[in-house]
């Protein structure tokens, strides 16, 4: 869909996973509506829309379906309004926000109350809208939204208030009816006592309470979706608890339409089911506030204000006023507040939020600071680069929100099941009922009553809609406090298929930073001499290899000359006048092409080639002077993630464009099992098509501009996040930490999570396969064993809870490779890339 936008809004109402087809067949009807994806444990719909216009449709369709999105209130104090038509413009202009609902502008108190579509709308953009048309705001209050943690322990804490209420008024009923049948002699106190027409009649009043105020939402959303041949969960709690309700009224009010074996209640069915099943909501709603968890935690890195210089003056700004150019103040301790560069000053901030590890990284002039990062000591001034959804924090707060709202094809067959699940559960009951009223035993039409509303209550699809979006919430969060970002939901599926892990060289096995690892001097010559006469040549250069001479320079702090002249030899190598001497540095080619000898340095090139380094000469006054190695060193990480990945199994290959020699040395090191060299980026596609033959699935993990073919064509693609945007845009994983160890981490993760999956899935059909028979009668015949209503509620309950509580263990998994474990040192070092 060409210039589309992705709208994510929050759901009310969704409860089951029959919930989740309807919201979806409801989006995807509407035009101009793509790539729907519905989310039952975070309630959220993610959709494709092709205009901000459409967001209105959706949230009508979402409305008339029973499924409303969930809106926000917020209150801008909005200045320079001066009359009736500034206030024209002032809602002309929040109006035209995309998931703005309503404004209501007030000139006299000078605020602006906006209602938008709850996650479709930053206070960011309401902001931005406002100065824009010439009327600058800010919150009147605190009016962050209601996070999501939040949200949900206010509703769990809202059903605990309604459990506990019908609770209260279920366990009279309870004991009236099942104390009776239970404890001996009861049956004859009860009818010597109050009798057993007003131990009826006070079940009645009870249960009616129970059922129409705390059970009331069962009724009010399951019969309409009943009525609208679109039955839930609600429903068959609805039909179920009605049935068993309306069979207890006819039973005591008018006795003689029923046979004579037949007169009895089931009111205690009806609101213990209700109180069982408001428990399990309870429990379920505390459980989703936990899945939530890791998104609660980067949220909380956000700071809320930051000292911004204004006139030389450092005044304490809200986070949202902060405009990229600002010059920001960090003093000890605290928050980096947005992305920017150190302009004065020097400190050591703490970046393990980004990359894992737990070392300051010092920070001095020029260097970049990420915001949510924690300043250790030192005290400095940055200016703002990015700021509000730029951030690095809140795209990766973006790309986790998205991965755990997106939809695993193992969904698909979960949502196929589920579309017919609850009428065939409903027909089924049926069924039940008419084989017990033809060939059941006599009161056949109470036995009826009692195993029909037990299969409705005990198949109740819960579990079956919570089994995988939960584990997704968890795992995906759980995966990013390990820096490992899924960008795209599915890549958590498919990462758990990978056979073969095939990895770019330069920047991902090694440091992708060349540095001076020889000098070999012929006589007569002084090292530091020539170096720097040499670093001075290559000072004009910004060829990878120029700079690693130019940086150990500094390193030996040599001479500084001034270069007087300077020519670039295309496919040779480079000349110049330096302090009046003639340098020439480059490959044996221009030394033979200036009928220069090589002499002995001719054997040390030689060996330097075969340990890998890439080999320059030097040339001084029509000598030559020095043979000069550069390499690029493998990363200390790299060796010992690659053997962690072969005891999971796994092949590993490097494509590399570099030579077959160098790519050869570095497999030796860290022990990869397979090269291919000398590659260009499209051969590296090609590549990864042979690493596919015999039906393997391959993740390829890249950091550079040329990789990102190689990540968009790979099965999973894994991008190192230090590296470009653009390797990153074509990936489907990024690794914050900026090594391998990542890789391991994120393949542990996937299997982890999809085993948790299979086993929620597992319980979820598991349960349901075994226990509506069980419901039906099926064990009746054989053992006289009839499951009672009340139990069928307890067991659907703990279901939904066993799915979350399992899910929930993801929340424990620890990284399979921390910097403990992984540090490695390389015995060699490796030649600077040609890729």
């Amino acid at each position: 869909m060409p210039d589309s936008q992705t709208l994510r809004l929050s759901v009310q109402n969704m409860s089951c996973a029959s919930c989740i087809g309807r919201v979806e067949r409801t989006l995807s009807a509407l035009p101009g509506v793509d790539d729907v994806h519905v989310n039952l444990a975070n309630e959220t719909a993610q959709a494709q829309i092709d205009a901000p216009e459409r967001i209105s449709d959706v949230m009508t369709a979402l409305d008339e379906a029973g499924y409303p999105a969930r809106t926000q209130d917020v209150r801008l104090n909005v200045a320079s309004m001066s009359c009736a038509s500034c206030v024209g413009r002032v809602d002309k202009a929040l109006a035209a926000v995309p998931g703005v609902l309503e404004v209501n502008v007030n000139l006299a108190s000078e605020t602006a109350t906006v209602t938008y579509a709850e996650g479709a709308v930053e206070l960011a953009d309401l902001l931005k809208a406002a100065e824009d048309a010439g009327y600058p705001a800010e919150p009147a209050e605190d009016t962050a939204s209601e996070d999501r943690s939040a949200r949900k322990d206010s509703e769990a804490k809202a059903m605990a208030r309604k459990t506990a209420l019908a609770a209260a008024f279920a366990l009279p009923v309870f004991l009236l009816e099942m104390g009776a049948h239970v404890v001996p002699g009861a049956h004859d106190l009860i009818g010597r006592t109050i009798g057993h027409q007003t131990s009826w009649m006070i079940q009645f009043v009870l249960t009616t309470i129970v059922l129409a105020w705390p059970g009331r939402a069962f009724y009010t959303r399951g019969f309409p979706a009943l009525f609208k041949g679109a039955p839930d969960m609600n429903s068959l709690v609805a039909v179920g608890t009605s049935a068993a309700y309306l069979f207890s009224l006819v039973a005591l009010f008018a006795p003689a339409l029923l046979p004579e074996g037949s007169r009895a209640v089931y009111f205690e069915a009806a609101a213990v089911i209700v109180v069982l099943i408001l428990l399990g909501r309870w429990m379920e709603a505390r459980a989703k506030g936990r899945t939530g968890a890791a998104i609660q935690k980067l949220l909380g890195l956000q700071a809320r204000t930051a000292r911004v210089l204004v006139d030389g003056e450092a005044q304490d700004v809200a986070i949202e006023r902060i405009r990229a150019g600002d010059i920001l103040v960090v003093r000890p301790g605290e928050r980096i507040a947005v992305d920017g560069e150190v302009t004065d000053g020097s400190a050591h901030v703490d970046e393990s939020m980004i990359t894992g590890e737990p070392v300051p990284v010092a920070k001095g002039t020029g260097d970049p600071v990420t915001g949510g990062t924690v300043n250790g000591t030192g005290a400095f001034q940055f200016r703002a680069t990015r700021v509000g959804a730029d951030t690095t924090l809140a795209q990766i707060i973006r790309m986790v929100e998205q991965a755990q709202g997106a939809k695993l094809p193992i969904q698909g067959m979960v949502d196929r099941i589920t579309l017919w699940f609850v009428p065939a559960v409903m027909a089924f009951a049926a069924l039940t009922v008419l084989v017990w009223l033809v060939v059941g035993p006599s009161p056949a039409l109470s036995y009826a009553l009692v195993a029909g509303v037990s299969v409705l209550i005990i198949a109740c699809p819960c579990a079956m809609g919570l089994a995988t979006p939960t584990s997704i919430m968890v795992g995906t969060g759980r995966a990013a406090e390990m820096g490992v970002l899924f960008r795209k939901g599915d890549a958590l599926q498919q990462l758990s298929g990978i056979g073969v892990v095939a990895v770019d060289k330069t920047g991902t096995v090694t440091e992708g930073r060349p540095e001076l690892t020889d000098m070999v001097l012929s006589g007569g010559f002084v090292r530091t001499e020539v170096l720097a006469l040499v670093a001075a040549v290559e000072a004009q250069s910004e060829h990878p290899i120029a700079d690693a001479i130019v940086r150990a320079a500094r390193a030996e702090n040599v001479a500084r000359h001034e270069v007087e002249s300077f020519e670039s030899i295309t496919g040779h190598g480079v000349r110049a006048h330096v302090a009046g001497r003639d340098v020439l540095v480059g490959a044996d080619r221009l030394m033979t092409r200036e009928g220069l000898e090589l002499g002995a340095l001719a054997e040390a090139e030689t060996r330097l080639a075969e340990q890998g380094r890439t080999a320059l000469f030097a040339a001084i006054d029509g000598r030559v002077a020095a043979v000069i190695a550069v390499a690029d060193p493998v990363k200390p990480s790299s060796a010992a993630a690659i053997g962690a990945l072969h005891d999971l199994g796994l092949k590993i290959a490097m494509i590399t464009g570099d030579k077959r020699e160098t790519a050869e040395a570095i497999a030796r090191e860290t022990g990869i099992d397979q090269v291919i060299a000398g590659v260009l980026p499209d051969g590296k596609v090609a590549a990864l098509d042979d690493l596919r033959k015999g039906g393997r699935q391959v993740a390829f993990v890249g950091d550079g501009i040329n990789d990102a073919p190689a990540l968009a064509h790979a099965d999973v693609g894994i991008a190192i996040g230090t590296g470009t945007d653009v390797a990153i845009e074509s990936a489907d994983v990024v690794l914050m930490s900026g090594d391998l160890r990542g890789v391991v981490n994120a393949y542990q993760v996937s299997t982890r999570t999809m085993r948790n999956i299979r086993q929620n899935l597992f319980w979820a059909f598991g349960y349901n396969v075994a226990l509506i028979p069980v419901a039906a009668g099926v064990l009746y015949p054989l053992f006289g064993l009839l499951l009672s209503p009340v139990l069928a509620a307890g067991a659907m309950a703990l279901s939904s809870v066993f799915v979350l509580t399992n899910a929930l263990r993801l929340r424990r998994v620890s990284p399979a490779m921390d910097e403990t474990r992984s540090v490695r040192p390389a015995a060699n070092l490796y030649p600077a890339p040609a890729e």
